[in-house]
């Protein structure tokens, strides 16, 4: 089971004899499914090549804060944004002591300060260095700020001494580093997701759809299973890998997606990220339509309305906390404001479908969380895996104070 599939993870190598483990730790992770991309401190390309990360990667190793090429594009910004997880493997004493004092001298230590995404360090030093009265100050800072430490196991080490201060394993650490995304927060709960856009035929050859690619929908019931629901996914169609311990229904029109979405029922959380067709043909014809001489260059495709989804779940006696998405090109709040109350909504997340780099088919987004109160939470763009983890997180919160 890869339980890392398709997470985003910077792997930071710091200065110490360690840094030999990175590369098999780059292996272990891609085992896993998760995408790595390596950034080397000046003392880590002192103990292995880039070139070898890079080999084992599938990436060029990013190694200098003021590279020209990067930076014409805010090069630390944009990784920063990228990564699901950023795991430091080595982490030193001095670059734990470097963040602990929030310095940003260089590309690595730059990053940690500017992702939203988890941090982890896996220490490694002499068992003197991880005793001494500053390094556990600057651990216990560290942790209190949320970064997670990965170890250190005790043992022999490379100088000749026996204690504690050795970096774990490779295996150890790509474990560790799944269990970042395993909260916990829903375990026990069900939760109904739709996801994707539904088609709506036209005859046995056309149809009329819209651009949803189903990645946020995907991501939320990734991110959901991992904090222990029982997930069931209806989705239209797309061709996506289903996430690891989720039930996926595949359905085509929106009618269709009603029927498995009833048939699912009753749920505990109800999540619709699915871009529903408001519409379809009146009339599907049987044959395929053919060009008529006599009708010059027009055709005339009377539409009548679809059911609407979310009203409907939304309206049960048997409701669930209900969740809806507002994907618009104008007026994003007001929008998103008058959905909210027009389906009796618990939450709506709101995203700007109009900006390419968060809308439909984009890794990325970047969402607005409006609550019955009218409350506005934002959430800055990152990918959508991130996104997704951050939204569940929310969601949880709000459903357990209901």
């Amino acid at each position: 089971m890869q339980r890392l599939y398709r997470k985003r993870i910077i792997l930071g190598v710091g200065g110490g004899i360690a840094a030999y483990k990175s590369a098999e730790l780059v292996r272990r992770l891609r085992d896993q499914g998760a995408d790595v991309r390596v950034v080397m401190t000046r003392g880590g390309r002192e103990f292995i090549t880039a070139l070898t990360l890079q080999a084992l990667s599938g990436h060029p190793v990013h190694q200098d804060l003021l590279d020209p090429a990067a930076e014409a594009a805010m090069g630390h910004i944009e990784l920063a944004r990228w990564a699901d997880l950023v795991l430091i493997a080595p982490a030193t004493a001095d670059l734990m002591a470097r963040l602990a004092q929030g310095v940003a001298d260089d590309l690595l230590t730059t990053l940690v300060l500017a992702t939203d995404a988890p941090v982890a360090l896996a220490p490694a030093m002499n068992q003197a260095m991880w005793r001494d009265p500053a390094t556990v100050a600057n651990a216990a800072l560290l942790q209190q700020r949320g970064i997670r430490l990965f170890g250190p196991a005790a043992g022999s080490q490379a100088c000749g001494d026996v204690g504690p201060g050795r970096m774990l394993e490779p295996d150890q650490l790509a474990q560790a580093a799944a269990d970042c995304f395993a909260s916990g927060l829903l375990t026990g709960r069900h939760v109904l997701i739709t996801a994707g856009p539904t088609q709506e035929n036209i005859d046995p050859v056309r149809y009329i759809t819209n651009h949803s690619s189903g990645k946020m929908g995907f991501a939320l019931a990734e991110a959901a299973a991992e904090a222990g629901a029982r997930v069931t996914l209806v989705s239209g169609p797309v061709h996506l890998r289903t996430p690891d311990r989720v039930e996926r229904i595949d359905v085509v029109s929106a009618r269709d997606m009603l029927a498995a979405c009833e048939a699912a029922m009753p749920c505990d959380i109800l999540i619709a990220a699915a871009a529903v067709a408001d519409y379809r043909p009146e009339v599907v014809a049987e044959q395929k339509i053919k060009k008529d001489p006599q009708s010059g260059d027009g055709m005339l495709l009377r539409m009548v309305r679809n059911p609407d989804i979310l009203a409907t779940l939304s309206a049960r006696a048997d409701r669930p906390f209900s969740v809806g998405f507002a994907a618009e090109t104008e007026n994003l709040l007001e929008y998103a404001t008058r959905k909210l109350v027009d389906k009796n909504l618990d939450l709506i997340i709101a995203n700007d479908v109009a900006n390419p780099s968060i809308g439909f088919n984009s890794e990325e987004n970047a969402v607005s969380i409006i609550d019955r109160a009218r409350q506005v939470t934002r959430l800055g763009q990152a990918s959508k895996g991130h996104i997704a983890r951050q939204l569940v997180a929310f969601i949880a919160d709000r459903f357990h104070k209901a």
